[in-house]
């Protein structure tokens, strides 16, 4: 009788990808996973996997050796747009073709190696909502992927994984001041920031003759 393997879910935060880790949840159990969702790195135990969705904070190296894997998803080209909110980021510099890495996680931010590449395509016109429903769905995708073709077996081949190469890039992490519109410039010029607000964490609003404004912004179809 195969021993049942121990997955954690970590996210450290209240995200929105919360909803998304709880089906992960559900779809590991499925596959005979004994799997748990945890809110802190402390609660981390020794098993065969956690996944580290969302999270804002490094995971200490001495946590990180509980597992015998430690999987993060991200949103770009690594070892370029390491750091936060990579798809915010690039919706912002107006790509529309997004990839997505399952990668390992190093107490170096978003440096280990990688296991899979995918890719998230956009339309243009996806509000944060829509878009991060993409986004949450390619996400169980890969870790599913990972839990499928690795799971089953014992022994674990990783000798397609593929090193990252040279120093990238990071993003900065994203703050409420970057929700500002200038209102010098046209609707249009703005859609991709208007892409990337949330209504009620970090709304969009501008400034006039000494006052504050704020905009919320939904489609209407």
């Amino acid at each position: 009788m195969s021993q049942v393997k121990n997955i954690s879910i970590l996210v450290d935060n209240d995200s929105w990808i919360l909803p998304w880790a709880e089906r992960l949840l559900v779809k590991a159990e499925s596959l005979k996973f004994e799997a748990s969702l945890i809110r802190s790195a402390d609660e981390i135990e020794e098993g065969f996997a956690c996944f580290l969705l969302g999270c804002t904070k490094l995971v200490p190296s001495r946590i990180l050796t509980r597992n015998q894997f430690n999987l993060v998803v991200h949103e770009s080209a690594l070892p370029e747009g390491k750091g936060f909110s990579p798809m915010t980021w690039q919706i912002l510099e107006g790509k529309s073709e997004i990839p997505v890495c399952l990668i390992e996680a190093e107490e170096a931010v978003d440096a280990g190696i990688i296991y899979y590449q995918d890719k998230i395509v956009l339309d243009g016109h996806e509000l944060s909502n829509e878009w991060r429903e993409i986004q949450g769905a390619k996400t169980l995708q890969m870790c599913l992927r990972f839990l499928e073709q690795y799971g089953s077996d014992q022994r674990v081949d990783i000798a397609d994984a593929e090193h990252q190469t040279g120093n990238g890039s990071i993003y900065r992490r994203r703050s409420s001041k970057d929700s500002e519109l200038d209102i010098s410039l046209s609707i249009e010029a703005q859609m991709p920031l208007l892409r990337v607000v949330d209504n009620d964490r970090y709304p969009a609003f501008f400034s006039f003759q000494g006052h504050k404004y704020q905009l919320k912004i939904e489609k209407i179809e």
